[in-house]
């Protein structure tokens, strides 16, 4: 019996769709809780913090699609901002061709990992592991200190609001409307989608499977890239600091799981890691709000992407092929 659009619609986004309602329940309750009541800068600093986030869980979703996994991520970004610390400043000409050089240092990074998962065959929980290292090297080089300054102007710019609108949050809705969703239509994204789920049948139907591989990888690069330099229009400086790194990595990852990608891969999307990131960003600031000792908020962290990985897992747990969770 074929399932109606509605009801297939339902099956294939339970978790997104969760993780919006969980979250619009808890930036409500964050929002109540304000002393001080709603204020366009409590607006603009919680989208800042949140769109930071989704970007990373983003850029991790694209590699966990395929199968793999990217351990490198948060590396990408630390790297991202030490360039974007010493680059985008002065001129106008100046500033745009930092911003390109910060791109081009993500999407040489993801490049780089395409190659050693493609090319070199690697594992990709392997070599992320050893390109984080060497990333991280790279950005010690460029910034031994924390330091680092950035085109006032254009910070203010990118990090405020236009008729009390988040100007962050516009920003990275243009990133899924121009980018992501195109992409997802495409035949690479298709791809992604195929490999993820079955990759021999995916390589015996056609697919480039290589192709779609590097692409996820250089796609996951570029987007650590457009965090990295958020981080420096919002933080003003850099620091090349590894628990960073490892935390932006971590945070990604639960991101992903909340919003309903699959870590076995072909399942999922950017939006419900988006709505993840959110979900992270805002359990933070309740324990603010609320006065909470800041060391619960990896508990609640623990349970929620337990609780995410749990509820994901139980349609693996019904059925015996796994691929009649793609029909």
């Amino acid at each position: 019996m074929t399932m109606s659009a509605p009801r297939l619609f339902l099956r294939h986004n339970t978790l997104p769709l969760l993780a919006g309602a969980i979250f619009i329940v808890m930036f409500g309750l964050y929002l109540g809780l304000q002393p001080h009541g709603i204020q366009d800068d409590v607006l603009v600093t919680a989208s800042n913090k949140g769109v930071l986030l989704a970007l990373v869980a983003a850029a991790q979703t694209l590699p966990v699609l395929t199968g793999g996994i990217d351990l490198s991520i948060g590396a990408i970004v630390v790297l991202a901002n030490c360039v974007a610390s010493t680059l985008v400043s002065g001129s106008p000409v100046q500033v745009a061709l930092g911003v390109v050089a910060v791109l081009g240092s993500g999407l040489l990074a993801g490049l780089v990992n395409g190659l050693a998962v493609v090319v070199g065959r690697l594992q990709p929980i392997i070599c992320t592991l050893a390109t984080s290292t060497m990333f991280y090297g790279v950005s010690l080089l460029l910034r031994p200190s924390p330091g680092g300054d950035v085109d006032d102007d254009f910070a203010s710019a990118l990090t405020g609001a236009v008729l009390g609108v988040p100007v962050s949050l516009v920003l990275l809705g243009l990133v899924v409307l121009l980018v992501w969703v195109p992409f997802r239509r495409s035949l690479t994204g298709r791809g992604i989608y195929a490999v993820g789920s079955a990759e021999a049948s995916a390589y015996m139907s056609g697919v480039k499977v290589t192709r779609a591989k590097l692409a996820a990888y250089v796609g996951a690069g570029l987007l650590a890239g457009m965090a990295g330099l958020l981080l420096t229009l919002i933080a003003e400086s850099a620091q090349a600091s590894a628990t960073q790194a490892g935390d932006l990595t971590l945070n990604s990852i639960a991101a992903v799981v909340i919003g309903g990608t699959s870590l076995f891969g072909g399942v999922g999307g950017i939006l419900g890691s988006i709505l993840g990131a959110f979900i992270l960003r805002t359990i933070g600031d309740l324990l603010f709000v609320t006065a909470a000792s800041p060391l619960w908020q990896p508990l609640f962290q623990g349970l929620i992407l337990l609780a995410a990985v749990s509820f994901g897992a139980l349609p693996m747990l019904r059925i015996r092929n796994r691929l009649d969770t793609y029909r």
